[in-house]
């Protein structure tokens, strides 16, 4: 997924060096894009997958990086969705990504007697009992007293908790799993393209049959046919929706209701808040999850909706206070502003009721995602879970499928199964190994050896191995032909200036920011917020881009401008003030 592989794929598309033509679009590239068009290639078919901006640039990149069934579904008796999740966390943890999906210890912490105890008890024992193997190796749920939880967790107030409950789940980097299922997908013939924006949907007898797309960075736009095209924008739903208004007949009701909920998460440094392991503490108006991550903790979230700038969601200083109040409430040494070393907000694309003004609280709207034939050739998938982005996509594909049928004058097939998983359990999705995965485990016996090569440390090389799985050949290689690729991006962080030459030359890297937001997460990480490493790897990136010196200055002055902005944001008092503030940073994309 390079830059001359970029070039052919468009040149392939827009007909220039090919017809222009595939069996399906898919629009979008956040984890369902990217699972959509793995699926297809799977199957045997052409896809091409469009993306306004970067890989997993919404919603995407923005979670609390859980791989979870989800406890707090068990409580609204949500139990297909719950089994569902943990089915699919098994799979990720075991056969598809394991070099990406890890398990994480949680604690959930007893408050009000035995009787809390009894009700939590029986939902994460259930929880346990729901997801079968998997996780059993580092141990069941555990019942602790209050001198157990002072042990695992000294940084809970003592006067406050009075024991807890330990259980495990998964944990991932999200937008690096969007990236490996894209590399999965583009290895089976899939297209990729990303800063390629859809401006209309072609219609042909009344049914869609492509789209007309826009190229940011070439300012080439052109004409891409298809028989189906998938919509799996997320927020943006309901705006590409709207694209089929002109000559379709969409049949009643078949509109996706998408209310956008933003979440906002901290990153604190682990010395600050004295814990073993995650948290989960149910707090109004929803969860509040502490989660190991490297030498941060993730502290999240909140859940309210969101009207403003879809793009940019911003968190304002009244969001975080929120979030600081909620988690201080349970901790011996309250944490403040100045403990905080990043900030994210991100989008949940929630499918919302029928009434237009329905008042139903973000929070407590169902994570089942809804698959929609919005008009004939037109597909719309959206709610769901990070999770399970592989049953979501494999329904959204036997649905796109039965339009090519039609499309091509056929009868669509009909396909065995009843159950709610009977399109993931026919999808090879299911046996497919992300990139990465297959000599993980084989590279992770021998990592020392691997680093020592290059002169990396035995944490370097562990970095690196959980970072790129068997990939991490391809990193090694660039160190071995210039050593000073070895060197750290950033003081007291662990990526390397490999990385950066990487992301460009094989996970689609375009920008600066891709690099230090979502290839790395400097910008959130870093005290200084990336800016620091922000020239550096500018430098690196126009070496392998092409980029002049003045496309250098370029990127640099709009990844510090976005930085100040995003600040400038957290000290707002409201959503309108930080989003207007966020706003006074240009896009790097056109």
């Amino acid at each position: 997924m390079g830059p001359a592989q970029r070039a052919a794929w468009l040149d392939e598309l827009s007909g220039t060096h090919g017809d222009g033509r595939v069996d399906v679009v898919v629009i979008g590239g956040g984890v369902t894009g990217a699972g959509c068009a793995l699926d297809l290639a799977l199957r045997g078919h052409s896809v091409a997958l469009l993306e306004q901006r970067d890989l997993a640039s919404g919603t995407s990149s923005r979670s609390s990086k859980l791989i979870h069934g989800g406890l707090r579904y068990l409580q609204r008796l949500e139990f297909g969705l719950v089994k569902e999740s943990l089915t699919e966390r098994r799979l990720l943890l075991g056969r598809l990504a394991p070099h990406l999906v890890r398990p994480v210890q949680f604690l959930y912490p007893i408050r009000r007697g035995w009787r809390e105890r009894l009700r939590t008890g029986l939902g994460i024992a259930l929880y346990s009992a729901m997801a079968g193997r998997g996780l059993h190796a580092h141990g069941s749920h555990r019942h602790l007293g209050k001198r157990g939880t002072h042990r695992l967790a000294p940084g809970l107030d003592a006067g406050v908790v009075r024991g807890a409950i330990t259980y495990w789940d998964g944990q991932t980097d999200d937008a690096r799993l969007v990236v490996a299922i894209a590399r999965t997908a583009a290895a089976h013939g899939a297209r990729i393209l990303t800063s390629t924006r859809v401006q209309e949907l072609v219609v042909a007898d009344g049914a869609v049959r492509g789209v007309i797309a826009h190229c940011g960075e070439t300012g080439r736009t052109f004409k891409l046919e298809a028989d189906a095209v998938i919509n799996a924008t997320g927020v943006w739903t309901s705006q590409i929706e709207q694209l089929a208004d002109r000559g379709t007949q969409s049949p009643e009701g078949s509109r996706t209701r998408i209310r956008a909920s933003k979440g906002i998460h901290l990153l604190v440094p682990r010395d600050r808040i004295d814990l073993q392991c995650g948290l989960i503490v149910p707090t109004p108006p929803s969860v509040l999850f502490v989660v190991p991550w490297g030498e941060r903790w993730i502290v999240g979230t909140t859940d309210s909706d969101w009207d403003l700038d879809y793009a940019h969601p911003a968190a304002s200083s009244a969001d975080i206070e929120l979030l600081l109040e909620r988690l201080n409430s349970v901790l011996a040494r309250p944490i403040g502003r100045d403990d905080i070393c990043g900030v994210y907000a991100g989008l949940r694309p929630l499918v919302a009721g029928d009434a237009p003004d329905s008042a139903e609280q973000s929070a407590k709207l169902s994570r089942e995602h809804a698959i929609t034939r919005v008009a004939p050739g037109l597909v719309s998938v959206a709610g769901g879970k990070y999770t399970t982005y592989r049953v979501m996509a494999a329904d959204t594909v036997e649905l796109a499928l039965g339009e090519v049928w039609e499309a091509r004058g056929h009868t669509a097939p009909r396909l065995p199964g009843r159950r709610r998983d009977a399109a993931a359990r026919r999808s090879a999705t299911l046996v497919t190994p992300l990139v990465g995965a297959d000599g993980y485990e084989e590279r992770r016996r021998r990592h020392d050896e691997l680093g020592a090569r290059v002169g990396l440390s035995r944490a370097t090389a562990a970095h690196l191995l959980d970072r790129h799985g068997d990939r991490i050949d391809e990193v090694l290689e660039l160190i071995a032909a210039q050593p000073d690729l070895g060197r750290p991006l950033a003081e007291g962080l662990p990526y390397l200036r490999a990385e950066v030459v990487h992301a460009v030359r094989h996970e689609g890297a375009l920008h600066l920011d891709d690099v230090l937001t979502r290839r790395t997460r400097l910008s959130v990480e870093s005290w200084d917020r990336g800016v620091d490493a922000a020239q550096d790897t500018a430098e690196l990136m126009g070496a392998e881009l092409g980029w002049s010196p003045d496309t250098v200055e370029r990127e640099v002055w709009h990844y510090h401008a976005r930085v100040e902005a995003e600040r400038d944001s957290q000290t707002r008092p409201d959503d309108q003030t930080a989003d207007a503030a966020r706003l006074g940073a240009p896009d790097i994309r056109r």
